[in-house]
């Protein structure tokens, strides 16, 4: 079984920026996708980014321009670059990795003056 541990969050003033990163327990070139969901309490879990092994990245419009996904499958990370941050984008952010469906316990990201 994968774990997935991730580390980054915390509180940001509007127009900040914070990294989030996501530890594997494996080596996550043999992980097909993997990205950052998020969700706010009352709501469904919502993709934000999600990157292939060949390095293709999809965003969810609401952070295309402002948020960067990476991985390397080296240091078994995977990263989530964002920048110009909105009270809007406070959630629970949470790594996951496809095919096996691995989630990470999830990081609070709160974007508020």
């Amino acid at each position: 079984q994968v774990q997935l541990v991730e580390s980054g969050g915390g509180l940001v003033q509007p127009g900040g920026s914070l990294r989030l990163s996501c530890a594997a327990s494996e080596r996550t070139f043999s992980i097909p996708l993997m990205g950052w969901y998020r969700q706010v309490p009352g709501k469904q879990r919502e993709l934000v980014a999600i990157i292939s092994n060949a390095g293709s990245a999809n965003y969810a419009d609401s952070v295309k321009g402002r948020f960067t996904i990476s991985r390397d499958n080296r240091e078994n990370t995977v990263d989530l670059q964002m920048n110009l941050l909105k009270p809007e984008d406070t959630a629970v952010y949470y790594c996951t990795g496809s095919p096996g469906g691995y989630w990470g316990q999830g990081t609070q990201v709160t974007v508020s003056s």
